[in-house]
């Protein structure tokens, strides 16, 4: 009997053991908790880009004196010509994101060279019966390089990023036109204007960062530079009103383009509970 309660006294201090060792003050260990690990945006990043760019506006010509007026309503000078250049477009950016959980938000500047470019001529014939054939009308319209400077806001999901951008932009823009008169023989009426205009520029775009500090994205944006009013003026010494044309040129257009981006820095996030 004796031996009996001897055992079971054994048994039941060993059970009790963990527990006041608790009392007793000493440490009772458990495995780590394992912190899911997130991708970080944060940070600067550089990058190039390479895309086409395209435009549709209309040139709407509209005359200064009684008789020019009366040529544009006639036909004898275009009163709307349809351009719609496009071309190749390159260039670099650099930017600064910021995360706060899923968002990213930032800034980024870019500048591209543009090949946008056309150059349109529409044949008239004059207003008289059998008078000044073949008038010849030309139209050029150049976008030389374009630049932003843009805001941006997004939402991750890891290392995808869909984002909305807008801000300022700005471009080297080169419009003209010359009319000439019969058989495009003399130049009558001539005028241009090349310079940098501003406006704004809205799009959005992906980003999916590969391995290592390697990014890359596809991006669109709708850019406006405002509108140029030429004056296509009388050339000196030659026959015609005193008075020329008022060209109206709108800058504006769309840009599809693909970039790689390199990260500098950028913590990853820690998921809190």
């Amino acid at each position: 009997m004796f031996k009996t309660l001897t055992a079971a006294s054994i048994v039941a201090l060993c059970a009790a053991a963990p527990a006041l060792a608790a009392d007793l003050g000493r440490p009772v260990y458990k495995a780590p908790m394992v912190m899911p690990v997130y991708f970080s945006w944060n940070g600067f990043y550089i990058g190039g880009n390479a895309g086409y760019a395209w435009s549709h506006e209309d040139v709407r010509t509209t005359g200064q004196s009684t008789a020019n007026i009366a040529n544009v309503a006639g036909g004898a000078r275009p009163a709307n010509v349809g351009m719609r250049p496009s071309g190749f477009t390159g260039g670099a950016q650099m930017g600064y994101n910021m995360q706060a959980g899923n968002w990213v938000y930032g800034i980024e500047a870019d500048i591209a060279y543009t090949d946008l470019s056309e150059t349109r001529t529409i044949v008239t014939t004059g207003l008289a019966p059998g008078f000044a054939p073949n008038l010849q009308n030309t139209f050029r319209q150049e976008l030389e390089y374009l630049g932003t400077v843009r805001g941006r806001l997004g939402y991750s999901w890891d290392r995808t990023l869909l984002y909305v951008t807008g801000g300022f932009a700005y471009g080297g823009v080169n419009n003209s036109a010359t009319f000439t008169g019969a058989n495009g023989a003399v130049v009558q009426f001539q005028g241009g204007r090349d310079r940098i205009r501003t406006g704004y520029a809205i799009g959005g775009g992906a980003e999916h960062a590969l391995a290592g500090n390697w990014s890359v994205k596809l991006e669109y944006l709708y850019y406006d530079l405002g509108r140029d009013n030429i004056n296509v003026a009388l050339v000196p010494g030659s026959l015609g009103a005193p008075t020329g044309y008022n060209s109206r040129f709108d800058n504006s257009g769309h840009l599809v383009r693909a970039g790689i981006n390199y990260r500098f820095g950028g913590v990853p996030i820690v998921a809190s509970y």
